[in-house]
């Protein structure tokens, strides 16, 4: 039976650029792996003839000999599978598209990985900077057998696939492909006789204690790097790092945003309409704000210099007070009667005790007068 075209296998045309090979081959690739399609012989037939064309399409000068002369150009022995007729897992399928996997393999012993961990603050904390306590769990090498994963008075082998390279070579009609050997992983070593600590891993998990200086004015979402305090990596290579991320609590009395600090005060009839002095809370005790008379719900004030003193130019922010009117109630009768009489005397005839009240409805009478026009 006559070979597909091998653009036709891919679904591609005869301009398709190297990523789009690369993309087409993986999709196919997963889609008839026979990991995937256990007991089907036309998905691993088809798997074979995927394989086979990326193969072709894939290497420069095996695609312009096919583009030139067809399947007489190139080697007709070089698809057919990985060697031996087998097939690797999904963690091993791709290796040839994006580089030899493996711990050790190619690249030597493996670093560490980082990893991240979430610190709750308060704000005084993330203001003021303080000393916390943290318990992570990480990856340490097993102290039993230090690394090796083997168990006391015995070793690691030299393993018999590899012959203790780490690697194996499988040839593909001329095209010779280096991958890491499936019996030891890419260590090129085996153990027989694991260690009953990590069972062979080299490896144990531990809770670890460490303590994290928090400068002053830290704020959510920032990060502290602990350098060499991530997971162990391969016996020889160094620690990843931990990443301390940084979230702030909810605050009774204060909301942040950057250096500026915000907080809402309530304030008495009597203060807001006479003016006076009222006390506001700051992050380092109390100060007094002057309140002027005629002073409207809702009126910012700023206070300098009471806010947070940033971590990277050391600019001291602001508090933003906030004043609500605040409403009396559970008022008596004779409060009440009083009150009745306060706002009859602003009643007069051009009496202007009330801006806001006299400009909202001179701007609903003019919206009413020109909507009948």
């Amino acid at each position: 039976m006559a070979k597909k075209d091998y653009y036709e296998v891919l679904g591609l045309s005869r301009t398709a650029s190297e990523d789009e090979i690369k993309r087409a081959y993986k999709k196919l690739a997963m889609k008839h792996h026979p990991d995937r399609n256990p007991g089907d012989a036309s998905a691993e037939d088809k798997f074979k003839e995927v394989k086979e064309a990326y193969e072709i399409l894939s290497d420069a000068q095996k695609r312009s000999a096919y583009d030139q002369f067809g399947h007489a150009g190139v080697d007709q022995s070089a698809g057919g599978g990985y060697g031996g007729g087998g097939f690797g897992g999904f963690s091993d399928m791709f290796a040839d598209i994006f580089g030899a996997g493996g711990r050790g393999g190619f690249n030597g012993p493996r670093p560490g990985d980082d990893l991240e961990y979430r610190l709750n603050l308060t704000l005084e904390q993330a203001v003021n900077g303080a000393k916390i306590d943290i318990q992570i769990p990480r990856r340490e090498v097993c102290d039993s057998c230090h690394g090796s994963g083997a168990a006391a008075g015995s070793t690691a082998e030299t393993c018999p696939t590899c012959g203790g390279h780490g690697k194996v070579r499988m040839q593909q009609g001329f095209f010779v492909v280096e991958r890491p050997c499936h019996t030891c992983h890419g260590k090129g070593k085996v153990i027989k006789k694991p260690c009953s600590k990590c069972h062979g891993e080299g490896f144990v998990q531990v809770k670890k204690t460490l303590t994290v200086s928090i400068p002053a004015g830290v704020d959510e979402g920032d990060r502290i790097r602990l350098s060499g305090q991530g997971e162990a990596g391969d016996v020889g290579a160094p620690h990843g790092d931990l990443y301390v991320r940084i979230a702030l609590q909810a605050h009774p009395i204060f909301k942040r945003q950057g250096d500026t600090l915000f907080c809402e005060m309530p304030l008495s009839f009597t203060t807001a309409t006479l003016g006076g002095e009222i006390e506001v809370p700051t992050l380092d005790g109390r100060v007094n704000l002057k309140i002027p008379a005629g002073t409207q719900t809702g009126r910012k004030f700023k206070i300098g210099g009471k806010g947070v003193k940033s971590v990277r130019s050391g600019r001291q922010g602001d508090l933003i007070c906030q004043v609500t009117l605040e409403t009396p109630v559970n008022l008596t009768t004779e409060q009440q009667d009083l009150l009745r009489a306060f706002e009859a005397s602003l009643l007069g005839k051009g009496a202007t005790h009330n801006p806001k009240e006299h400009s909202w409805f001179d701007s609903v009478k003019s919206f009413f007068n020109d909507a009948l026009k």
